[in-house]
């Protein structure tokens, strides 16, 4: 092999070192004790600005994909499907409450009790009402722009690439 193909192995094989091991080190993070009352700050936090939407969607969507997935082969059966799905859909719903206090163990690990209590001061403002009122629709808003400017980069990032490569020689 080539010495350059085996540099950019060899760095790209550091950088995933580096993530895991960095994965690895935060793990103890998630084992520490959290005051009660700061984990239940956190919690009223996900609640104000329903961070638990996350929750629903991705239970739909899963929903979404089993169906077109088990359809695609067994067209037949459409029906029956769709009533499994509702089901499972249902039984999955009265989990919500376990994520949510997961998501809310990450916030407490990350802010004190009294930033937390802060947090949540804001967010039952009028300001800050607002702002999680709206934000669903501005994240939706920011994905659009992200995916024009992804699909952009996509194809500026490929054609300066060629570029560069046809100014050393090299045709693709």
């Amino acid at each position: 092999m080539n010495k350059d193909f085996m540099r950019g192995a060899k760095t790209i094989f550091a950088a995933v070192v580096t993530a895991g091991m960095i994965g690895f080190a935060a793990a103890p993070a998630f084992a520490q004790e959290v005051a009660p009352e700061q984990l239940a700050l956190a919690r009223k936090y996900i609640d104000l600005t329903d961070r638990g939407a996350v929750y629903e969607t991705t239970i739909v969507e899963t929903g979404v994909e089993t169906m077109q997935q088990i359809v695609q082969q067994n067209p037949e059966i459409i029906d029956k499907t769709n009533e499994a799905i509702t089901k499972v859909i249902t039984e999955y719903s009265g989990r919500k409450g376990e994520l949510l206090d997961q998501f809310a163990r990450v916030y407490a690990l990350r802010f004190t009790q009294q930033e937390l209590q802060e947090i949540v001061d804001f967010y039952e403002s009028p300001t800050g009402q607002k702002l999680a009122q709206t934000n669903a629709e501005a994240n939706t808003d920011l994905q659009r722009v992200m995916q024009v400017f992804s699909n952009n980069l996509k194809r500026e990032f490929f054609a300066k690439v060629r570029a560069e490569l046809r100014a050393q020689g090299i045709e693709l």
